[in-house]
């Protein structure tokens, strides 16, 4: 099977980056210091067991 040489839909970084870009984007902060604070408040909203969907669905397997 033929694979670009960098596939987003095999990589599982990108599709946590797009969740927490969408979740920033609906904070809408507008200062460095908010933005941070925001990205550390939003960890939480990420579980492992999204995180492994997340490995699954790229075509890895997650222990």
């Amino acid at each position: 099977m033929f694979l670009p040489p960098y596939s987003p839909d095999f990589n599982p970084i990108e599709m946590t980056f797009s969740k927490l870009k969408a979740l920033l984007r609906a904070r809408a902060e507008r200062t460095v210091r908010a933005l941070w604070d925001t990205v550390g408040a939003l960890l939480p909203a990420f579980t492992y067991s999204e995180c492994a969907s997340f490995f699954t669905a790229a075509g890895y397997e997650p222990d």
